[in-house]
């Protein structure tokens, strides 16, 4: 368990903004993706190389590496070095992270899986610039390389920041992440607490009927015009080898802006809800839920519409930004303990079985807001019934 941050600490966050590109710079933030792709994808074959060989590649030798391409390289020489460092630190994460699934004998759904290869036409630009590889300058950002970008500041940044994110979404457009230092924004003090349950029928349940978060649905609304878009990409869709036509790519972005809107839409609304539980709660429980196994499920598309992920994003993000604690309640028997005694059910709870009634108490009330309940007694928010809790049950950590 962590201990929270208290107000005014200091504490990393990002500022995003949209990118006016030229042509120009276009094709150099391109080239730039090209070069880094090409190293990341150098640094795949190395790495399988070094496992059959038994040999370990860290980013020491990956940056040895480095040095002997753009060496024999001057195609790769043109480009900055900077991007290009930091893919390797992109990708030793990722391949540190895998390794550590694999020691932990961790199931294989669970497990990240080892790094593969950026595909040119699947893969989106990304390019990653520290402190020495970028500068703003009348209010423009620069990049190393020469390269020049209009940044259309919505909001002013805090402090200086400490690094850069430039990548484009799938409608082409470009955006510009800085990581900056920022301050908390401590809230008035309400000395209340709440417990937040997650799910697909209400994306979250919580003891307070006023702060129930119902599912929007965005998806849902939106299926009718996006299955328009996908038909008419498969009929136009090109043969192996031909080329792609215009009326393919017309139909393939406007099929791209349905699912940006409904993207927005949902971080959306999970923004105003998570600011207003923060604003009228001192102490967050909320389960953390892992929706992914859903997926593969029937629920699959209902709980992608949920946008549950999402959600307790934003809540964490936003909890972190206004010096609230938040606890992240194991989900584990968390549909079977009782909030308001704390006994356990003989068995599990089928999905269809809506309302809990214990057998021990007698209570009876919405499975969901029991399980609402008992994230608040499970991080100790409830003391009248925190020593009721059934012993040895797992342990509530502290996210913020």
């Amino acid at each position: 368990m962590t201990t929270p941050h208290p107000s005014g600490e200091v504490g990393h966050g990002r500022y995003t903004y949209r990118l006016r590109v030229s042509s120009t710079a276009s094709r150099s933030l391109l080239g730039e993706w090209d070069r880094t792709r090409w190293v990341w994808n150098q640094c795949v074959a190395e790495s399988r190389a070094a496992h059959k060989a038994g040999q370990a590649c860290g980013p020491a030798r990956l940056d040895k590496m480095l040095t002997g391409w753009r060496g024999e390289c001057a195609w790769l020489r043109e480009g900055a070095s900077v991007p290009q460092q930091q893919i390797i630190r992109d990708f030793t994460k990722a391949r540190t992270k895998a390794l550590k699934d694999i020691k932990g004998r961790l199931p294989l759904r669970q497990r990240v899986g080892m790094p593969r290869f950026k595909k040119k036409g699947l893969a989106k630009p990304t390019l990653n610039y520290t402190q020495r590889g970028f500068r703003l300058k009348d209010n423009r950002l620069h990049l190393a390389g020469g390269i020049e970008l209009t940044v259309v500041w919505s909001r002013h940044l805090p402090t200086v920041p400490s690094s850069v994110r430039i990548y484009r979404d799938s409608l082409g457009h470009w955006y510009a992440s800085f990581v900056v230092l920022a301050e908390t924004q401590p809230l008035p003090a309400t000395d209340r607490a709440i417990g937040i349950d997650w799910g697909v029928k209400e994306t979250a349940t919580t003891t307070s009927d006023n702060h129930n978060l119902l599912h929007a649905g965005h998806g849902s609304k939106a299926a009718c015009e996006l299955t328009r878009y996908q038909k008419m990409m498969a009929r136009r869709k090109p043969k192996r080898g031909q080329a792609i036509s215009k009326g393919y790519r017309t139909a393939r972005r406007q099929a791209a802006k349905v699912h940006k809107k409904v993207a927005r839409q949902r971080q959306d609304t999970a923004r105003k809800w998570a600011k207003r539980v923060v604003s009228d709660f001192d102490q967050l429980a909320a389960e953390d839920f892992r929706p992914k196994f859903l997926t593969k499920s029937t629920m699959a598309r209902k709980s992608a519409d949920a946008a549950i992920s999402s959600t307790k994003h934003e809540l964490i993000n936003m909890a972190r930004k206004h010096g609230r604690t938040l606890y992240l309640v194991h989900p584990a028997h968390t549909t079977m303990d009782c909030g308001h005694c704390g006994a356990r059910t003989k068995h599990a709870l089928p999905l269809s079985e809506r309302t809990y009634t214990c057998t021990a108490c007698g209570a009876i009330s919405p499975r969901d807001k029991n399980s609402a309940h008992v994230m608040l007694v499970r991080a100790g928010l409830n003391p009248a019934g925190a020593d009721r809790v059934r012993p040895g049950g797992p342990p509530a950590r502290q996210a913020v």
